[in-house]
């Protein structure tokens, strides 16, 4: 003990606390008890009685104050029942809560809901924050076994409650929250719970967290000695042996007393200096002005009032603490022009525990205490069963109401030092639940392939029992359950996919995943679904879903389809296709897709937040795209193709490639070469298919893109930072584009020029530079076959050698033609170079082309496959093409002449004309040579005369009838 007083004088050291005034009314004798007991242990001058005197003057300030105020824990079950006792007693008529202003529209919505669910504030279009901020997002999680919900459900189910949201609004948490100048992102709000490092909290994103009623220690050496002393691993387990147990049988006035204590201890313990203690005592000034506000304008009795607020906020001491304060009006900021959107999320039970640093299945575990608890004292909580069913409800309710004494003016009585005096109620061991436990925690091991038995069973109740006597209780928790069966059953390695330890969350209640129901849905969300339900699928459904789509044989579904790519191009997984595909100019006639809407359901909810339909988003999106600072010619490229596939859209995609040719001339880089030109060529292989040709922008991109890359060549050459990738396909626009460029009016002198300029230093880029000259006629593909031959002779380049092949690869996307040449190239380094050298060559050559070139690799295969014999007979006399001897040419064309193409030849020779008037059109001179004589043995003329019966048994079928 004397190790946390030392942490309380350092950590108290200059503070407040010494302002409190002596403890009045019922609390006298309690704070004179544990002044006296406190000074006795640390000694006169020490801050520890003054802390234990100021908890008791809280606790009496809270209690007197007009307005009552009620005291929660986040997701506390007790909490939960203290609410509900209290509820169905006093029958407030204005219910003051806890959480941010603006999100009250979306309280009514909650009838539509499977708890657990997040409101949730989103804002793409930020406005008074910095851009690197954005997307903003705060959520709020609701769950039943909550004090919250129970308010909720009571507002909106009575007749006449009032319903009243007084905490920041979510402008607000921003706005309070923020980093230093040289800071990356924004600081936490003081309800951020920590990371989620093991991304169990994926239904939230990385949303901040809003909760009401947090309740922590304010520095890790207390809740570190809590912990040890209370033999415990996590706060949630302290919390509910500690806390949860022995507040859920009491009387509602001990349980307020002793929750604004524990509010007022972790206040006191708090650093002054603490980041998070400005803007605590802002909210608590925030929601003390909007309560004195309505209750002026709306002349409600204070006494018929009820403000729920977390137990931290209860011991508040600023100056406009209570009704009766004479200070000034908090001062509210102005909201920013940011643009907030609201909507409703499914949450889950681990996204709650992932979001708020809890214990993993702490939630879980408290929502089954809620349940025992409610079966046990036959409590009747508070439900929102739906919009119908509620209102006859509360029609019935109506005549039942009545008024019950208000706290605030009933007489204060001390019940808090019967409570700390008394010692903890035995709790006897419950046998049939923890033996239905063991049991059933052996069966779900079983199932996920765990060899446990019986003997397990046995083991784990035993070991359960061992633990909670280790720990000081009577009887097991769920946390001494779930460490029992780790020991016991768990194995070295997880055969399944989950282990012991979530079996256990799942015996003990499960990961709940609450969902949105359709009416309280975004009316994006809502056209979604509605579009979709010609499939005749339960899209709401959390199981993955297996749609078919036979657009043949049903092309009403052809929509669905369209929607179903647009959704898979803004969602992702959440929409996968398992057949079909969808390019320019193609369209499956069969497609099948699995969808996870249930599932996912906030992916879809976060996207009605920028429109109204899915079209209206993606159009937003495209034209986003390319207006970003970071936007480049490929990026408008793609969304020009977007805009055709997804939204079939002429006119979207002559706006976004109008926009490409903007982004084009302002680049002076040459990094995305390669997405441009291969983006380009798949729009004007569309356009040239479709009936009005390619529009006015793919000209001005392709006359742009010719100058603009002719003028960056000769840098790019010389340029480190520019790769061959991107040089071969600045080459390939160009000869691949030359001839469109050429009739709009381009010039090829302009190409010659820049081809010239260039001065490469580097093998690939050599290589990149010989080809293009090769391709202008600069030089001659003997001249170029010379220089290889010189390297290959060259011992000191050979080590560099893969990279001038590289550089050659490269080319083919720019001259096709090279491929016969490459394969020569790469024949000849086989043959020539030794093993000596050959062997230590090969992996960087590989290497290289695999990094470098790897798509081209198929083109040069095929060359080889075409200019090699096809099986090794014909090896042993091949002469590769480039060793032939020159005499052997006309033998090899005069032998080309065979029988099939003999009709050909004899046709023209009979019709010389045609072809003697393109020879005289091209200027080339020539005499008609006469054909060889035919050989009989492999005529096909010789081989019907000999066997006529088959050609007259045709001419026979084909003779008209008569």
């Amino acid at each position: 003990m004397s190790e946390i007083v030392e942490i309380v004088k350092e950590r108290t050291d200059g503070g407040e606390d010494g302002v409190d005034t002596e403890p009045t009314g019922p609390f006298v004798a309690l704070g004179e008890r544990l002044r006296d007991a406190a000074e006795a242990f640390a000694g006169h001058g020490d801050a520890v009685p003054d802390i234990l005197a100021g908890m008791v003057d809280d606790v009496d300030r809270a209690l007197r104050e007009e307005l009552e105020i009620f005291p929660v824990c986040h997701h506390s079950p007790a909490s939960a029942l203290a609410m509900v006792r209290r509820l169905r007693e006093k029958q407030p008529q204005v219910v003051y809560l806890e959480l941010c202003e603006d999100l009250r529209p979306l309280i009514d919505e909650l009838h539509n809901c499977q708890l657990p669910v997040a409101l949730q504030a989103f804002a793409t279009e930020i406005d008074g924050f910095p851009a690197r901020w954005a997307p903003l997002s705060v959520v709020a999680p609701i769950t039943e076994a909550s004090a919250e919900y129970q308010a909720i459900a009571y507002a909106l189910g009575t007749p006449g409650v009032e319903l009243v949201l007084v905490d920041r609004s979510t402008d607000h948490v921003f706005q309070w929250n923020r980093p230093a100048p040289e800071a990356e992102e924004p600081t936490p709000p003081a309800e951020a719970g920590e990371g989620d490092p093991d991304g169990e909290g994926e239904l939230h994103g990385d949303a901040v967290g809003i909760e009401i009623g947090a309740l922590r220690p304010g520095f890790a050496e207390l809740e570190a000695y809590l912990l040890h002393h209370g033999k415990v691993r996590h706060w949630s387990e302290w919390w509910d042996q500690y806390v949860e147990q022995p507040l859920a049988g009491a009387d509602y006035t001990t349980y307020r007393q002793v929750m604004v204590m524990i509010g007022s201890l972790f206040r006191r313990l708090r650093p002054q200096d603490h980041a998070r203690q400005a803007v605590d005592e802002d909210r608590e000034r925030y929601m003390w002005t909007r309560m004195r506000e309505h209750l002026a304008t709306s002349g409600a009795d204070p006494e018929r009032c009820l403000y729920v607020c977390g137990a931290f906020h209860a011991a508040s001491r600023v100056e406009e603490f209570g009704l009766a304060s004479e200070a000034e009006p908090f001062p509210i900021s102005p909201r920013t022009e940011t643009a907030w959107r609201y909507g409703l999320i499914p949450s889950s039970h681990s996204a709650i525990e992932a979001q708020f640093g809890l214990a993993p299945g702490a939630v879980s575990i408290a929502a089954a205490s809620w349940r025992r608890t409610i079966g046990r004292t036959r409590l009747k909580p508070f439900r929102l069963e739906g919009r119908k069913t509620t209102k006859k409800r509360a029609t019935k309710a109506t005549g039942t109401t009545r008024a019950a004494p208000a706290a605030g003016g009933a007489p204060v009585t001390d019940q808090l030092s019967g409570f700390l005096q008394a010692p903890p109620e035995p709790h006897l061991l419950d046998e049939d639940e923890l033996l239905g436990w063991c049991v059933d925690i052996v069966r779900l091991a079983r199932r996920n392939h765990y060899l446990a038995s019986t003997a397990d069973a046995i083991a784990v109740f035993e070991t359960s029992i061992l633990l909670a006597g280790m720990r000081g209780r009577a009887r097991p928790t769920p946390y001494d359950f779930e460490d029992a069966a780790v020991t016991c059953i768990e194995k070295d390695r997880v055969p399944g996919r989950r282990d012991v330890r979530r079996l256990c969350e799942i015996l003990l209640g499960g990961d709940r995943v609450g969902s949105v129901g359709y009416d309280a849905l975004p009316p994006l969300a809502r056209d979604v679904l509605d579009r979709l339900a010609p499939l005749g699928l339960n899209l709401t459904a959390r199981t993955k879903q297996r749609a078919l789509l036979d657009l043949r044989q049903h092309p009403e579904l052809a929509p669905c389809s369209d929607l179903l790519w647009m959704l898979r191009r803004l969602l992702g997984d959440v929409v996968r296709p398992i057949m079909g595909a969808r390019t320019l100019g193609e369209r499956s006639i069969q497609e099948s897709w699995d969808l996870t809407l249930g599932r996912d359901q906030r992916a879809l909810v976060q996207i009605g937040y920028e429109g109204v339909t899915i079209e209206q988003v993606l159009e937003r999106r495209l034209r986003e795209a390319v207006r970003a600072p970071d936007a480049t010619a490929a990026t408008a490229l793609d969304a020009v193709e977007e805009a055709l596939l997804y939204l079939d859209s002429p006119r979207l995609g002559n706006d976004l490639g109008n926009r490409a040719v903007e982004l084009l001339a302002a680049e002076r880089t040459v990094d995305g070469a390669p997405r441009v030109l291969r983006g380009i060529r798949r729009l004007l292989a569309h356009y040239r298919g479709t009936e009005d040709g390619p529009p006015a922008w793919s000209e001005a991109f392709v006359t742009g893109g010719y100058a603009h890359y002719c003028t960056l060549l000769p840098t790019a050459f010389a340029d480190e930072e520019a790769g061959p990738r991107q040089v071969g396909a600045m080459l390939g626009f160009l000869f691949g584009m030359e001839s469109f460029a050429l009739s709009l009016g381009c010039e090829r002198t302009q190409l010659e020029l820049a081809v010239r300029q260039s001065h490469p230093s580097a093998p690939d880029k050599v290589a990149l530079h010989w080809a293009a000259m090769a391709r202008l006629e600069l030089i001659s593909q003997a001249e170029l076959r010379a220089r290889c031959d010189e390297l290959l002779a060259n011992p000191l380049v050979v080590p560099a050698f893969p990279r001038y092949l590289s550089g050659f690869i490269q080319a083919l996307e720019a001259v096709p033609t090279l491929a016969p040449f490459v394969v020569e190239l790469l024949s000849k380094a086989f043959a020539r170079l030794p093993d000596a050298t050959l062997l230590p060559w090969l992996p960087q050559l590989i290497s290289t082309l695999r990094k470098e070139a790897g798509e081209l690799v198929p083109v040069l295969v095929r060359e080889a496959g075409r200019t090699f014999p096809g099986g090794l007979a014909e090896l042993d006399g091949w002469t590769p093409p480039w060793d032939a001897p020159a005499g052997a040419e006309p033998a090899a064309e005069e032998a080309s002449a065979t029988p099939v193409n003999r009709a050909v030849a004899e046709l023209l020779a009979a019709h010389p004309e045609s072809c003697s008037s393109v020879a005289t059109l091209l200027g080339v001179a020539g005499e008609w040579r006469s054909l060889p004589a035919a050989d009989p043995a492999d005529s096909a003329g010789e081989l019907v005369a000999r066997h006529p019966e088959s050609a007259q048994a045709v001419a026979a079928l084909l003779a008209p009838a008569g």
